[in-house]
């Protein structure tokens, strides 16, 4: 089997398991980290594209935050699929390290990639959670999880660990501040250092116009 054909069933795999996912981590967002790591890689020229396009594409396979906590779930299910189209173990252990590291895990903790495809892919995956469509995802993963959009009272908290942040059940204009608005620093690549400053700058003004109007001045 030839990678395109490896990336074109693996395309397909992932299409048909996320179709009606509804908390912003669906076949969509999948696709679309697929075209920025793309992009991000055309400008990275040691970057492995097989490597690039099947990482991310597989990146969310089983989110921890669907799989009890669990930062092995992914790995997992991947090296599952990729064995079934008999790719080199090389390549699958290499994406499955990748999978492992790529979650944001909170404000306290750093992210560990070891190699320019797993920054391309991470850089990605934070782009897709940033600017209008970030807003977008959030607003969905918090409502479909039963999170206020916003409580005045409630305090944004800076988690220290992977612990505190699995447990926070924050609202959702916390979560601006426990992670979206803190994406910017923590590209790795020129390409989306630029496009992150964009996505974080209308971060910025949406949450301008958020409190305004909910303090009815607009």
């Amino acid at each position: 089997m030839t990678n395109e054909e490896v990336v074109d069933k693996t395309a397909e795999f992932v299409k048909t398991k996320f179709a009606d996912e509804a908390t912003g981590h669906d076949w969509w967002h999948m696709y679309r980290v697929w075209q920025l790591a793309k992009t991000i890689a055309q400008q990275e020229k040691d970057a492995d594209l097989f490597i690039v396009e099947i990482g991310a594409l597989l990146h969310d396979i089983a989110d921890w935050k669907f799989h009890e906590g669990s930062t092995e779930a992914g790995p997992k299910a991947a090296r599952e699929w990729l064995e079934s189209l008999s790719v080199e173990d090389s390549i699958i252990t290499h994406i499955e390290d990748i999978i492992r590291h790529v979650s944001f895990k909170g404000a306290g903790v750093s992210s560990d990639m070891k190699t320019i495809e797993g920054k391309i892919i991470h850089d990605a995956d934070k782009l897709d959670a940033m600017g209008a469509i970030g807003i977008s995802r959030t607003f969905a993963y918090g409502g479909a999880n039963g999170r206020p959009a916003y409580d005045p009272t409630q305090a944004y908290e800076e988690h220290d660990s992977f612990e505190q942040y699995k447990s926070n059940k924050g609202t959702t204009i916390n979560h601006f501040y426990e992670k979206l608005l803190l994406l910017k620093e923590r590209m790795y690549t020129q390409a989306a250092k630029t496009m992150a400053q964009e996505r974080h700058d209308y971060m910025e003004q949406f949450l301008a116009e958020f409190y305004d109007e909910w303090e009815g001045k607009r």
